[in-house]
């Protein structure tokens, strides 16, 4: 009788072991961060952003004043199936990211609008962008120019080298924004593919290797603080020596 129950005890501290351990893993998988690609946006083919650089002029306050050309895309619409998208969303609608010297991007919602330029050199980036923040990465939907504020331009960077472009996730997430975050990149003058150069994102300490130039999901975060960095390797996995690589963020859930 004694020996029936201690077997009886051994058999429920067994079935109690793999619940905590079955308990364990879920909630491990629940905190897993994972990258998936985020599918079915609207195109927008024939979307083209251009600026004549060689007519660009400064008001009293220094500034120097961006007049897009903006063709076959509407700034300021929303785009469509965006609220299907489970993303941070504009309530102003579709925009142009500007960056400069790859920080964090201006949204402009307007194709005219004065900026600060950085002393010296400086490499500016703008690309259309649906509502939701993802970039249209047609080939005519971009601008790339290099401004030098000084007369000497010995700091003045190769711009047929290749290059990427942090995008999002960017700044704080909060409530039911922070259950899906929109990761996204620009890529000039180089692909990236499963036998050519790829991108590695380390999210929290967790790496990817990407080797399709999409849009993704970043889901699985925890709260607080996040840091995203993001590097261009070649095909044999070396970062590649180019201005801007690799770049690195920190965006904080609520």
């Amino acid at each position: 009788m004694k020996e029936n129950r201690i077997i009886i005890l051994i058999l429920l501290l067994i079935i109690s072991c793999k619940n905590q351990e079955k308990e364990k893993n879920n909630q491990s998988n629940e905190n897993k961060i994972t990258l998936s690609k985020l599918k079915g946006s609207p195109a927008f083919g024939g979307a083209r952003l251009s600026i004549d650089e060689n007519n660009l002029n400064s008001n009293e306050n220094g500034e120097i004043n961006f007049n897009f050309n903006v063709e076959n895309y509407e700034l300021g619409a929303q785009t469509a199936n965006a609220k299907e998208k489970g993303l941070a969303n504009s309530g102003k609608g579709q925009h142009i990211h500007f960056v400069l010297n790859n920080g964090p991007y201006s949204a402009h919602y307007d194709s005219n609008f004065d900026k600060t330029l950085d002393q010296g050199n400086n490499v500016i980036l703008s690309f259309l962008s649906r509502s939701y923040h993802e970039s249209l990465k047609n080939t005519e939907a971009f601008s790339l120019i290099q401004l030098n504020t000084k007369e000497q331009k010995e700091d003045s960077i190769d711009l047929s080298s290749p290059l990427m472009f942090y995008s999002r996730p960017k700044g704080t997430y909060e409530g039911d924004d922070t259950k899906k975050i929109l990761l996204d990149f620009y890529l000039i003058n180089t692909g990236i593919s499963p036998e050519g150069n790829k991108v590695r994102a380390t999210i929290n300490g967790e790496e990817f290797l990407i080797d399709e130039w999409v849009p993704y999901y970043i889901e699985g975060l925890p709260l607080g603080d996040v840091i995203i960095k993001l590097e261009l390797l070649d095909s044999s996995g070396n970062l590649i020596k180019t201005p801007f690589n690799p770049v690195e963020r920190k965006v904080i859930l609520k």
